[in-house]
């Protein structure tokens, strides 16, 4: 399968992902203008931009463009090269483990467009439909008592409460605003969803009386825990319309975020993947991919390339007495993706 035609599969299944494509290159360098690959929001690259050093530096650009939704051109070059381009809107890694050369690598991220699923028939929904559309969002209104005429902006509409029909997957926000009517079964089916966002228009109170009911539904604590009430900002709106206003800027801010909006009882924090320092080059090491380890002295040491690991376990000693600085932060385990051995961003 050829880029094209994977990047029209993924587009087709809703799947975000980053394109990343070599723009300019100085030899010596394995990569040519005009390489490709394709990074998905699960880590995995298919496709070709560079050797093993230039990929784990790609791979942890590529899920920061997804998470902020902003193109970037990246510059991986040796460090005697830092600096020597234009530095304008372009983000410089150092890379000592690469053959001498430089690649610069454009990555663009494509996002599936986001959904808006509001469950209800009352005026903060009509509202809602109005807003999501404005914000370019596909508006799904479903419900009792609902038709096209009645919500015109709307790209669909469901009537009843068949829970099979809409899609439920990551770029799904859902608003459930019955005001009591069907709120129960409306959120036992959203709540084991993968949606990032569901909130209940209710008081505390009635939200409270809500997730009773979902526990002796069946629900986890922690599904439970996802939902987000009162639903919106806490702006102190007043009236239909601004408490629709207070859910759709909520939402923007889950979205850029990257993270659910924190409810009364949070859900545990997800960490970010583990990572060490690579001893020899000083590149950060996913520890739950690393493919080159090795051990001594009882320690495991992760690497970025065979290349890096041979010459650690040819003379160990050496690089841990020549950097001890860089030991130190090894030993450990490092969490700051952009540590500042690694680069500028500029």
């Amino acid at each position: 399968m050829d880029s094209l035609d994977q990047m029209n599969l993924l587009r087709e299944e809703g799947q975000p992902f980053v394109l990343a494509t070599v723009v300019r290159v100085e030899k010596p360098t394995s990569a040519r203008p005009g390489a490709k690959a394709i990074i998905t929001q699960d880590g995995k690259l298919t496709g070709w931009i560079g050797g093993s050093c230039a990929e784990p530096t790609v791979l942890r650009e590529a899920a920061a463009v997804l998470q902020d939704g902003n193109p970037r051109l990246l510059r991986l070059c040796p460090p005697e090269r830092m600096g020597a381009g234009p530095q304008e809107g372009v983000t410089e890694v150092k890379l000592t483990c690469m053959s001498g050369g430089t690649l610069e690598i454009y990555l663009e991220p494509y996002r599936p467009q986001p959904q808006l699923l509001v469950i209800g028939h009352h005026p903060v929904v009509e509202t809602l439909t109005v807003l999501g559309k404005a914000l370019d969002y596909t508006v799904t209104v479903m419900g009792l008592e609902i038709d096209k005429e009645r919500f015109p902006s709307a790209d669909r509409i469901i009537e009843g409460l068949d829970f099979s029909q809409p899609k439920l997957d990551g770029q799904t926000y859902v608003i459930v605003a019955s005001h009591g009517n069907y709120d129960e079964p409306a959120l036992e089916a959203v709540l084991p969803s993968p949606a990032p966002y569901v909130a209940l228009v209710a008081s505390k109170k009635r939200a409270g009386a809500v997730r009773k009911y979902l526990s002796d539904a069946g629900l986890s604590d922690q599904q439970i825990a996802r939902l987000k009430y009162p639903a919106g900002l806490d702006i102190g709106a007043a009236g239909p319309q601004e408490i629709a206003l207070s859910i759709l800027a909520e939402i923007v801010q889950v979205r850029h975020q990257g993270a659910p909006a924190k409810p009364e009882k949070s859900l545990p924090v997800e960490t970010e993947p583990q990572t060490a320092l690579d001893l020899i080059c000083g590149m950060t090491v996913r520890i739950d991919t690393a493919r080159f380890t090795a051990s001594y002295n009882g320690e495991k040491f992760y690497f970025c390339s065979a290349q890096c690991q041979h010459r650690f376990e040819k003379e160990p000693e050496k690089y841990l007495s020549s950097k001890p600085s860089v030991q130190g932060e090894v030993a450990k385990i490092a969490h700051a993706p952009d540590h500042p051995s690694e680069g500028v961003q500029h």
